[in-house]
């Protein structure tokens, strides 16, 4: 009876915090997987692109006409919809 407190400890810190880092972390590498020629990505570092290359590891983006840069696959943190770098 007297591990009932600590128990009902770790239930709710894994339904507050474990279970949603976990399904985050799962949603960003289905999205990593599934990078495209085309896609307007942010980074991390804030850096708006439209997805000219992908392999493994990198990604090649185009960040101004006739500018490319290349970054890791780790480093593109959002995937936009489409047009929305002409918006701005």
């Amino acid at each position: 009876m007297s591990f009932l407190p600590i128990v009902l400890m770790f239930v709710v810190l894994y339904f507050l915090m474990i279970r949603p880092q976990m399904k985050r972390q799962k949603e960003q590498k289905s999205m990593m997987e599934a990078l495209a020629k085309g896609d307007e990505v942010v980074t991390a570092g804030g850096i708006l692109g439209r997805v000219t290359k992908v392999s493994d590891a990198y990604v090649t983006l185009e960040i101004a006409n006739g500018t490319e840069i290349v970054v890791q696959k780790v480093a593109v943190s959002t995937l936009l919809p489409k047009g929305t770098i002409k918006a701005l």
